[in-house]
């Protein structure tokens, strides 16, 4: 059986109360998580790449500068590439520069993205890119070409009422479901067959709190949100995968992954 962990790249600080409704002022460290995991027949896998030195150090564009000016991630040891120099594959959830940082660093790994939103945000202009966090940047000069989109993987229907995805292995072992509102093109990873199933849910909310106690912030934090109805579609149904047994980890939550 596949066992992912989720090593944390870096933390940034906010207030509980922009990732949780009714949340305390106080400032609380923020993880930014990555996936990896080593696959029988694919080899070693990354699940998104986390923040790396390509956003918080040396020449970068002026809008990423004030990103990272506004952010300010703290790194920890377990950025990449260190933690993870040889990697064959790279699951993409979607394109905020948190989570593709690294990925100019991996010029020989597949790259499984959707497509859909892949096009938008390579033909979108500057501007329609770091409007939404995406900095061009920071992906593959060649992405268009080496990506496999998901949607070219086989179809097949996620368990515990996830609804449609995409079997990347053509394995069963991990599934690509799609969970918009977030972002465009935003995806979550399940490994099905572990004994609860495990929802890799990226930034479908900050918190586990946020999701299961119905308290997902509202605004500025709202305001990022590619689609209000459709983050809130998806927030029903990954309480109702973990009511019915599932077991959710989120890119930002500071609760410890198990």
């Amino acid at each position: 059986m596949i066992e992912p962990v989720f090593p944390i790249s870096a933390h940034v600080r906010a207030p509980e109360r922009l990732v949780l409704k009714g949340g305390r002022w106080k400032q609380v460290p923020i993880p930014v998580r990555y996936g990896l995991f080593e696959h029988p027949a694919a080899g070693t896998c990354l699940i998104d790449t986390g923040y790396t030195a390509r956003v918080t150090e040396g020449f970068r564009s002026p809008p990423l500068s004030l990103y990272a000016s506004i952010l300010r991630p703290a790194l920890t040891e377990n950025a990449l590439p260190s933690r993870a120099p040889d990697v064959s594959v790279i699951l993409v959830s979607h394109l905020h520069a948190d989570h593709v940082s690294a990925l100019k660093d991996y010029p020989s790994a597949r790259i499984l993205v959707d497509g859909p939103s892949l096009s938008h945000f390579l033909t979108a202009g500057w501007l329609g890119r770091t409007h939404k966090g995406c900095f061009a940047e920071l992906l593959p000069e060649n992405l268009a070409e080496r990506a496999e989109p998901f949607q070219t993987f086989p179809e097949t229907e996620a368990p515990l009422g996830l609804g449609h995805a995409h079997d990347l292995f053509s394995d069963g072992s991990i599934l690509a479901v799609p969970l918009p509102g977030h972002m465009r093109g935003h995806t979550g990873f399940l490994f099905p067959k572990r004994e609860r199933p495990l929802l890799y849910a990226a930034d479908a909310d900050w918190l586990r709190r946020a999701i299961l106690e119905r308290r997902s912030p509202g605004y500025p934090a709202r305001f990022v949100l590619d689609s209000t109805r459709e983050a809130e579609d998806t927030a029903n149904r990954i309480r109702n995968f973990v009511h019915a047994g599932g077991e959710l980890v989120l890119c930002h939550d500071p609760e410890p992954v198990a």
